[in-house]
């Protein structure tokens, strides 16, 4: 199954509230993950509580053209959680 972002919205400074395709619903804190030229304007407040839901990509995106895979908003929404740590050494989040 690829897994595809369904619903987002913002919650508060980087925190984003998604649901995946899979049924399950978390909270992904993005704070860490807004280096590099594409996500450093993210970290504008007024610009990353822009974020949507793209239909064609299944993930978030901003209007400045910056996105993340489902596959790591997933893990960033669930990396704690015990039945999900083989999944996430497979994706080479961790190790």
């Amino acid at each position: 199954m690829f897994l595809h972002i369904s619903q987002a919205r913002h919650l508060r400074d980087y925190e984003v509230e998604v649901t995946f395709n899979d049924g399950r619903r978390g909270i992904a804190d993005l704070r860490d993950s807004l280096t590099g030229k594409v996500f450093e304007p993210l970290r504008d407040l007024k610009v990353f509580a822009q974020l949507r839901v793209d239909p064609e990509l299944d993930t978030i995106v901003w209007p400045n053209g910056a996105d993340f895979a489902p596959e790591f908003i997933y893990f960033r929404a669930f990396q704690s959680e015990p039945d999900l740590q083989d999944r996430f050494k497979s994706w080479g989040y961790v190790a």
